[in-house]
């Protein structure tokens, strides 16, 4: 793509917009499951976001700025003492111990100073213009010995035994336009330098070798290996340059003679427009090339993070839901009408003669229920206390074998691991606050119930059938018609707990009728479900909000691909056009 500002500006307009918006695709890629590559594609991710913000976007809005050459190297190649040299100055302090920590420093001629401001290149760096030790400022440093058009950064040590200098290293390394890596006769075949080199290879970095400080007796011996070496990594084309060993003097610098063909080189690159622009549309082009390529499979790894989302979520959801079914089922097939709130239950309504009666008379005996029952206002109460309690523990059990059951999936995934370890609370467990709240969801149903009652009994309230249940009475009955929905219990086809409910449905009847009385239990069966599935949904959470927290948004991985394709589409076009 050649991006000449007196032709191409239109071309550099389209580039510009496509890459702001692969940068913005880019962004809203999240990973963070941990699924397998998923450290190795967050650190591509987070380097292909510093290659667009600190190089190929600032590089594209400047065109014109000055050709930076980031001189990087080995620990102990003698980086600054090559600077300072080909400077003629000691503008960069060369380290004795290792490893050196200092801000990077960028020699340029004071006629190009506005190309480096912070809005420029590398634009999380502070500007000074003193030396510090702090590696988040970038030391700018004017100087009429460098040629205008031209500007060279001492960067840290690329094997640096501190990280916070290896990282620095690459991220400056990543916006020069041309890698000028200094190596040694000692260290030149080092692996983490040629790590380096060839990842600037494949994004076809303009690259020059000097070989600093090389003994005469080694010199033709150790260039022809590098040579060898730069040729069977795709840089045969990148030049050597050889600084003989010589004595440095008190401020530090080599000998002119030493370093005059890299100066002069250099020299010659500043001085031609067409050749310094060539270099730049290299660098540019393939760095460009290069982060369009490799959003793929950092979008690859976006779809693998949503399908696992979704996943997890399913598991989650499934667990619940299997949960809520389980309770709904043990509230309508007469599973309630036992144990404790059968022994209440029949303590209100009486059993024995009236019971038994009931399994050979159910058609005769509405009339009679008037008289049969004995209940009391507060044996109704405890009915609904039985029935309060019963609830509770049917919710609590199941909610505790969901949490296990949803747990339980997760763990069965790395990713689903990671965020159960992660939690703040015990999920195999249901919340320490689900029994206040399964209480006053059991409450405020059963007051539901009886407003339920109370409405339909409006115009009833003075009749003797009415008077003789009272409206707990008739509330707790209509429970018992709730726990027997799906059983379809008949008369003398079931048991105690059968004849409890038909029981319970005969008095209904008596005051409201047949229709009211199947109104009503709907009703009342709709409100139990409504506030279980709340419980069980704000259980779930505990689960899905930790999914909702990722922040995982299923059509970033296209948005990222577009984004890509449209990079691409303009590149093409442009070298088309060109």
């Amino acid at each position: 793509m050649t991006l000449d500002p007196s032709t191409d500006a239109a071309d550099g307009a389209r580039m510009l917009t496509a890459l702001v918006r692969l940068h913005q695709a880019l962004t809203d890629v999240r990973l963070p499951l941990d699924l397998p590559g998923a450290v190795e594609q967050r650190a591509a991710q987070r380097e292909l976001l510093g290659q667009l913000e600190d190089y190929v976007i600032p590089r594209i809005t400047s065109i014109e700025a000055p050709l930076l050459a980031v001189v990087g190297g080995s620990t102990g190649a003698g980086k600054s003492t090559l600077v300072n040299s080909l400077v003629g100055s000691r503008l960069t302090a060369a380290g004795l111990l290792r490893p050196t920590t200092r801000s990077p420093v960028l020699v340029h001629n004071p006629a190009d100073g506005r190309w480096f401001g912070q809005d420029r290149l590398l634009p999380e760096l502070e500007r000074v213009s003193h030396a510090t030790n702090d590696p988040k400022a970038l030391q700018l440093v004017p100087s009429d010995r460098v040629p205008a058009g031209l500007a060279i950064l001492d960067a840290p040590d690329v094997d640096s035994v501190e990280e916070q200098n290896r990282l620095l290293a690459a991220q400056l390394l990543a916006a020069a336009d041309l890698w000028i890596f200094v190596t040694s006769s000692a260290r030149y075949a080092d692996q983490v330098p040629w790590e380096f080199l060839r990842s600037a290879a494949e994004r076809s970095t303009a690259v020059a070798i000097v070989l600093d400080r090389t003994p005469e007796d080694a010199v033709q011996t150790v260039a022809t290996h590098l040579a060898r070496m730069l040729a069977a990594r795709g840089l045969k084309d990148s030049p050597l340059f050889i600084v003989r060993e010589g004595v440095v003097s008190a401020e530090g610098l080599l000998p002119a003679d030493s370093v005059a063909e890299v100066r002069g080189w250099l020299d010659l690159l500043a001085a031609d427009a067409s050749a310094r622009q060539t270099v730049v549309q290299q660098t540019l082009d393939g760095a460009i090339r290069t982060v369009s390529r490799r959003t793929h499979a950092i979008a690859d790894a976006s779809v693998g993070q949503a399908e696992a989302v979704t996943r997890l979520r399913k598991d989650a959801e499934t667990a619940y839901a299997e949960g809520i079914k389980a309770i709904l089922a043990a509230t309508a097939d007469g599973t309630m009408l036992r144990g404790e709130v059968l022994a209440r239950w029949q303590e209100f309504v009486g059993t024995g003669e009236l019971l038994r009666s009931l399994e050979s008379k159910v058609g005769k005996l509405r009339d009679r229920l008037v008289n049969a029952v004995r209940g009391k206002p507060q044996q109704a109460e405890h009915v609904q206390v039985a029935v309060e309690s019963g609830l509770e523990l049917l919710i609590l059990e199941h909610a505790e074998a969901a949490a296990e059951r949803a747990e339980a999936t997760w763990l069965q995934l790395e990713a689903g691991r990671g965020l159960v370890e992660s939690a703040p609370s015990e999920l195999g467990r249901a919340s320490r606050d689900l029994r206040r709240k399964a209480e006053r969801a059991v409450r405020d149903w059963q007051q539901d119930v009886l407003d339920m009652v109370k409405t339909e009994g409006a115009d009833k309230r003075s009749t003797a059938r009415f008077l003789a249940f009272g409206v707990n009475g008739l509330s707790v009955a209509l429970m018992m018609v709730v726990f027997a929905n799906t059983a379809g219990l008949t008369g003398a086809e079931v048991g105690i707990a059968g004849g409890s409910a038909v029981v319970g449905q005969k008095l209904l009847e008596a005051v409201f009728g047949d229709q009211a009385v199947r109104s009503l239990a709907e009703r009342a069966r709709t409100s139990l479900e409504a506030r279980i599935r709340l419980l069980f949904t704000d259980e779930e959470v505990r689960f899905t909000g930790l999914l909702d927290g990722l922040e995982i948004d299923p059509a970033a991985p296209e948005r990222l691909r577009q984004a890509s394709r449209r990079v691409d589409d303009v590149r093409f076009a442009a070298q088309l056009d060109d």
